[in-house]
């Protein structure tokens, strides 16, 4: 039976929380026994994980930033042409409604 690792990570401060919480498992799984290398190690994983941290951020706010645009832009069309954007609707709703009763039969 094969395993499935299923994410839980939904948002990105959940991604962020499971990177923190892998930071501190890998500190700790080294424990006492620091060496210089390992030292360094840890310190090139903190800033790897900074690194990642911020641009993280930066992807959150442009996607949310183009998401509102979109949204802006669809209902200022939408109250433009209201019929076209009706008739639009019926007939992708006509469309998909064709098609799912082709696949039932």
């Amino acid at each position: 039976m094969k395993n499935k690792i299923e994410s839980t990570a939904h948002t990105p401060q959940d991604l962020l929380d499971e990177l923190k919480t892998l930071v501190s498992e890998a500190e700790k799984m080294i424990g006492d026994s620091l060496t210089e290398q390992s030292e360094d190690a840890i310190n090139a994983l903190r800033a790897r994980f900074d690194a990642t941290q911020e641009r993280l951020g930066e992807l959150c706010v442009t996607a949310r930033k183009k998401v509102v645009a979109g949204a802006r832009y669809t209902d200022e069309t939408i109250r433009a042409n209201p019929y076209q954007s009706l008739a639009i609707a019926a007939g992708v709703g006509l469309l998909v409604g064709v098609l799912l009763g082709r696949r039932t039969k």
